[in-house]
């Protein structure tokens, strides 16, 4: 019984995947490799703290944008 399990992909992989998929640019080869090795709780958890990083950031540029005024 020789049976592989698949290779997981680590931190920076997910990251990177999340990145692109916020972009909305990825490659099919791409994105079959990353449905076969990236864990689906690192990337919703990746999602989510991109997410929330991109709205803060958002929020601190408006901010500065109004303090100027």
């Amino acid at each position: 019984m020789n049976e592989e399990t698949p290779r997981r992909a680590g931190f920076w992989a997910t990251v990177k995947a999340v990145l692109w998929s916020f972009v909305g640019i990825r490659k099919r080869s791409d994105y079959q490799r990353d449905a076969a090795e990236l864990n689906p709780v690192a990337v919703v958890v990746a999602g989510i703290l991109g997410g929330v990083i991109f709205v803060l950031t958002l929020v601190v540029i408006v901010n500065i944008v109004i303090s100027q005024h």
